[in-house]
């Protein structure tokens, strides 16, 4: 069950790199909003999530029941499992909020996004935090799930990518701000 997990969590990192590079060039002005094929990955995307999630509560009750059966709690030790657990209720949640926010219409040639206030802004802010809190903290376990050994290199390297996506997509919102303005 965890190798189907980590290749289910290894398509959907493969689709949210693509779903926010869609996003990115959206809020730039460059690709257009609606497209058919981008919705229709992020119905595939969110699919993929749920299998996630509920392998994630298999897993999460299983371990809690070994718990129960050897009656003993280490709540210090397991720190770093419920870290995992927070932030992925809180992703599932932010995640909601996200699809309300960014269902846009198109207006004067512009794509406008929906609701978009102060509370909107910080919801996305926690919602990139709680994902970067998941990626790190699940990093290792993923890896180990896929057979990968050299652990620091990889780290290493995702950590460059996700840091190049996020500055990539906080660029591509600044442009859609000032955009969003001249319209």
């Amino acid at each position: 069950m965890r190798k189907c997990n980590a290749f289910l969590t290894a398509g959907i990192m493969v689709l949210f790199v693509v779903h926010l590079l869609w996003g990115v060039l959206m809020m730039m002005g460059v690709a257009a909003g609606g497209n058919s094929s981008f919705t229709a990955l992020s119905y595939l995307m969110a699919a993929m999530i749920v299998g996630h999630i509920g392998i994630g509560c298999k897993l999460t009750i299983d371990t809690l029941h070994a718990v129960k059966k050897a009656g003993v709690s280490y709540p210090g030790q397991n720190r770093l499992f419920w870290i995992r657990r927070i932030s992925g209720f809180a992703l599932v949640l932010f995640m909601g909020i996200h699809v309300w926010i960014f269902t846009g219409v198109q207006e004067g040639g512009a794509f406008r996004l929906q609701h978009f206030n102060s509370p909107a802004f910080w919801s996305q802010i926690l919602m990139v935090i709680a994902l970067a809190v998941h990626l790190l903290t699940n990093i290792r376990p993923l890896k180990i799930a896929l057979g990968i050994e050299d652990s620091k290199n990889y780290k290493t390297d995702i950590l460059i990518v996700l840091s190049v996506l996020l500055l990539l997509s906080a660029i591509g919102f600044v442009i859609y701000l000032f955009r969003w303005r001249a319209v």
